[in-house]
């Protein structure tokens, strides 16, 4: 780990490397270099997320445009047009994905099994997460959309399929969290967070987590 050990905000691993968000908005990375993925692209600043994955490395841009970088034989690292109004990233195998402001999702890359063709309606979702060929999307209404590559039955959501409120995308699994215990001013999913529509007020505030910190005066309980 590279030194001064201090002042991260945010951290992401990739196969044999690792990100590091720092709270000035610049990312440092470290480990093997083999594709530049630890080569993060100049300006390094103002970055509000980061993720990793196999070889390639994504940035979210204060402004709402995604930097990528490293191995890009499944083109992961060309970000479609128009980059521009991103809220989330997260990055596959050999696939990427983001999330842009209107709910809808962008997905480009390797796309042999379909983890990049996202289902339609493409539209209603509040969070992304690439796996090793497959692809998981959260709906607002708590429902996970999953496709991609299911040889494990790892795009087949459980019957269940209700009142979630986070994913997780493994190489070959996924896991979806059902519930939040508190009733949070600000947080449409019940994910534990507050939730902001203008993407400049969230890229402001993208520090805010009520789960962590619940005495922040953004997570004062509503009444039932």
């Amino acid at each position: 780990m590279p030194s001064p050990n201090a002042d991260f905000a945010a951290i992401a691993a990739g196969q044999r490397f690792t990100l590091g968000l720092k709270k000035d908005g610049s990312i440092v990375a470290w480990g093997i270099n083999d594709f530049g993925q630890c080569t993060v692209p100049s300006p390094n600043a103002d970055f509000v997320a980061i993720a990793a994955g196999n070889s390639h490395s994504l940035g979210l841009k204060q402004d709402g445009s995604i930097a990528a970088w490293g191995y890009n034989g499944g083109g992961q690292c060309i970000v479609p047009s128009p980059n521009t109004d991103f809220k989330a990233i997260s990055a596959g195998n050999v696939h990427s994905l983001g999330l842009k402001t209107d709910s809808s999702i962008a997905a480009w890359g390797y796309n042999d099994d379909g983890e990049c063709t996202v289902p339609q309606p493409n539209t209603g979702f509040v969070a992304i997460a690439a796996g090793g060929w497959h692809s998981l999307g959260l709906k607002f209404n708590g429902l996970i959309a999953a496709w991609g590559d299911n040889d494990y039955g790892q795009s087949t959501v459980p019957s269940s399929n209700a009142d979630f409120t986070v994913i997780a995308a493994g190489w070959a699994h996924s896991l979806g969290l059902k519930g939040c215990p508190f009733n949070l001013a600000g947080d449409n999913n019940k994910d534990c967070r507050v939730d902001f529509s203008d993407f400049a007020i969230m890229a402001a505030n993208w520090l805010i987590d009520c789960d962590i910190n619940p005495s922040n005066p953004a997570c004062v309980p509503i009444a039932e």
